[in-house]
């Protein structure tokens, strides 16, 4: 399998696929505060939690598919896309875990991933290499995550649609698994032939 490198196009930092991006990070503690204010008392704003959930999984898809468009892939956006991804994804799990809505093995399953992914980061780093770009492996996983999280908040409840979405929700967030850990072998294969290339070259 041949390791493909998305080539920088511009500079620029504000552009619309990097200002989606940042909007993707700030929904991040305000998605946290809203889903477990119930846990400390508050109101219920589910409802909110699952609008800013929606708009993630929008936004996901909207800032890649533009930068590539546009012409606007950057390397801020490189690195503040993947971020935002892992940051809403981990914000979501500690959510719903926390409220008892997703079992705690879901959540060790998932959070298993970003350990093996962390954990080649500094191979890359002690070879010069950043974070490899999300594959397209990558987005489909957390775009069915994104898509299962929000419907698993709506089956929370009682009545026809409540069940409707529980059903759906997890049809979403087991594809999603395994195309996260699928995503994650295959991220781990680029980057053993990133350190083969580069001992193979030093070698020569």
């Amino acid at each position: 399998m041949e390791v493909q490198e998305t080539r920088v196009q511009t500079d620029r930092v504000l552009t619309i696929p990097n200002l989606l991006s940042m909007g993707r990070l700030v929904g991040v503690p305000i998605f946290l505060w809203l889903i477990l204010w119930p846990v400390f008392d508050g109101p219920n704003n589910d409802g909110w939690a699952i609008a800013i959930l929606m708009l993630s999984g929008i936004s996901d898809y909207l800032d890649g598919k533009l930068a590539r468009r546009w012409g606007q892939i950057s390397r801020l956006g490189q690195i503040l896309d993947p971020a935002a991804d892992r940051l809403f994804v981990l914000s979501t799990l500690v959510g719903l875990t926390w409220r008892g809505i997703l079992p705690w093995w879901v959540t060790a399953l998932l959070l298993a991933r970003e350990v093996f992914i962390g954990a080649l980061l500094p191979i890359l780093s002690k070879h010069r290499y950043g974070p490899l770009q999300v594959s397209f492996l990558g987005k489909a996983a957390t775009f069915n995550l994104m898509y299962g999280f929000p419907l698993l908040l709506l089956g929370d409840g009682s009545g026809w649609l409540a069940d409707t979405a529980g059903v759906v929700s997890w049809a979403f967030i087991w594809w999603g698994t395994v195309l996260y850990w699928w995503a994650g072998i295959l991220y781990a294969v680029q980057a053993r032939q990133l350190v083969k290339a580069d001992a193979a070259a030093a070698a020569g």
